[in-house]
This record gives C-alpha cells, structure tokens and sequence, in this order.
C-alpha cells in the first residue's frame, strides 16, 4: 500500500520523533483523530502502520496528507507505533500536531519523505 518503501534509518528517526513528541509536544493518536488533524491542516507529520486490517480504513490517510500538502510515512506496525507513542496498545494511525523538542528531527524526516516520494 505505501507509495515509497522508507528505509529502516528513516522508520527509526520516526519512532524517536514519535516519543520526543509524545513527551514535549502533541499527538494525535488513532485513525478518527489523525484524520481530523490532517482535515483540520494541524498535522505536521503522520505516521501509518503497515499492518493494518483491513487497509481500506487507512486507506484515505495519504491522499488527504497528499491534498494537503503533509509528510507521511508508514511503519512496520501497529504494535511499534503505539509503543513509540508511549500507549500500552496498538494504534493505526498517529498524527504529530505539535512537535515539541522534535522540531529538527521532523523537519529531517519531512524532508527525507518528500525526497522518496519523487
């Protein structure tokens, strides 16, 4: 399902990002939120789990994040995304909205997205 293959460095430099925000600034976790915060334009970064089931309900995420002109990336899975976020479950979706102490690291991964998506 994902447009580009991102490479292991790049999934890694999510994940800290990930509990970098999670600690300092703001997530978005969940389908329904990450979708309200791409629609809402307050998504700097959103993050995709691979293995979701059906993929059909995550599916729009990235002709949204495309609209709207915002990086995305998708992890391996669910399971990993929930633990960087710092929840104790699965999640399928996470949209970062304020970065926090992230700021550099999301502006990297940003970058690096954009680059892999030509």
């Amino acid at each position: 399902m994902p447009k580009f293959e991102a490479p292991k460095e790049l999934i890694d430099r999510t994940y800290e990002a990930l509990e970098i925000a999670s600690n300092t600034g703001k997530l978005k976790k969940g389908i329904n939120e990450t979708t309200k915060a791409i629609e809402r334009e307050k998504a700097q970064l959103v993050v995709i789990a691979n293995d979701v089931t059906p993929p059909e309900i995550v599916m729009h995420l990235p002709i949204l994040c495309d609209e709207k002109n915002i990086a995305y990336i998708f992890v391996p899975t669910k399971k990993e995304l929930g633990e960087a976020a710092g929840i104790n479950v699965p999640t399928s979706a996470i949209a970062i909205s304020e970065v926090g102490d992230a700021k550099d690291l999301v502006e990297g991964i940003q970058k690096k997205v954009t680059e892999l998506k030509k």
